[in-house]
Order: structure tokens, then sequence, then C-alpha cells
């Protein structure tokens, strides 16, 4: 058995991720001590009032990575945008109005994806991103990614995802990438 077949992917619900708070905390701070995010303890505190509002929301989706010993080792979460979202005013320059158009059905916006150091570069994270979709009816997938981690930049352009745009996704945050992936053949 190959390492990344030691690895379990369980996809949640709001309800089991709000169960599972405390591993997707353990991935997540981890990784976004690292550089170039530089997270603190009160960055991830911050993160997770949100993440706790994010997991009541009907329509979230999780998705968890486990070794079969139990550690975890990586998350995805998201949740289709409403009508009324906030994320394409963040953009340094407008898009059209057909791109933005948003009905709680049509985007999926994915929130945060991410794999532990010593779990990289065994599929993990592209096995995290399937789960987190897997049964969605959504037209395409939105995400904010930093321009200066290429291997996440790599990852996402493999997978199809093209840049639309430029945000500062939160006050204070640095320049994002804003990325789109079309998941109906016409998209």
């Amino acid at each position: 058995m190959t390492e990344s077949e030691t690895i379990v992917v369980e996809r949640m619900d709001g309800p089991a991720a709000a169960q599972a708070e405390a591993e997707f905390r353990l991935v997540y701070a981890e990784v976004f001590a690292e550089e170039p995010y530089e997270e603190t303890p009160d960055s991830v505190d911050a993160s997770f009032r949100g993440f706790r509002s994010q997991v009541r929301r009907a329509t979230f989706r999780g998705a968890l990575a486990r070794t079969i010993g139990g550690e975890p080792v990586g998350i995805a979460y998201g949740y289709p945008l409403s009508p009324s979202t906030g994320w394409w005013d963040r953009l340094t320059t407008p898009v059209s109005d057909e791109l933005r158009r948003e009905d709680g059905r049509r985007t999926f916006g994915l929130m945060e994806l991410a794999v532990r150091a010593p779990w990289r570069r065994l599929g993990v994270a592209r096995r995290l991103h399937e789960a987190v979709l897997a049964e969605t009816t959504v037209e395409r997938v939105l995400l904010n990614a930093r321009p200066d981690v290429a291997a996440a930049q790599a990852a996402y352009r493999s997978w199809g995802y093209r840049k639309v745009g430029e945000a500062h996704p939160w006050d204070g945050a640095d320049l994002h990438d804003v990325m789109v992936l079309d998941l109906r053949a016409d998209g």
C-alpha cells in the first residue's frame, strides 16, 4: 500500500464538519502559519469564528483527509454562493454582469483547501477537491489563490482553473488571483 492509499478522505456536511472542527483547525493553523501566509493564533481564531457560521449553512460541504491512524492531513470546504455574495465586489477590476451573476446554485465558493507538508505531492489535495465537489450540480467553482504560492497555482491550473481577475478578499488581505473552474462542458 502506498502512502497516498493510507489516507482516507471523508466528505462532510456542516454538522459533521462542526464536530471535526479541531481537526480542520489543526490543519488550517499548521498550513497557514507557513510563509507566505504567516497566520497568527489570533487570525486563526478569527478564521474559525467564520468557520462556525459557515458550517451552519445548509449547503456547506467539507472534506477531511486523515491517515488510517486518524491523524488529520488535509481539509477542503465551501458552499454555493448566494445571489447577494460580496465575492465579486472585491475584484480590483470589475467583470461582466454575466460572470458575476449568482443564484445560490451556480457557483461553489471553495473557501479553503490545505494539506499539511508531510502529505503534499501525494494527490491528497486533488482527492479533497474531488470529494468536496462530488455530486454537486453547480456550473463552476470559484476560489481565491495567492499568486506567490507556485505549487497551489500549478495545481489549480492543471485541474482546469483559469484566472478571471484579482482581488483583496478581505480588508487588509494581499492581492489574490480569482480563479474559476467550469464544471460543464459548455461552460
